[in-house]
């Protein structure tokens, strides 16, 4: 019993974990990318290109 239970939970973690790494995290990072170059897009917009 104690057999099955460890191998489903190691199944989980295994489903968890390639779910963080292939979907979430890849996600996360195009999301901020894209979250920081609107931002400075915006910026820009309103107060003009940097330098002189």
């Amino acid at each position: 019993m104690e057999n099955e239970t460890n191998e489903e939970t190691r199944g989980q973690e295994l489903r968890s974990f390639l779910l963080i790494t292939v979907v979430l995290f890849p996600a996360l990072s195009v999301a901020l990318v894209g979250a920081l170059g609107f931002g400075l897009w915006m910026s820009q917009i309103i107060f003009g290109p940097p330098g002189v």
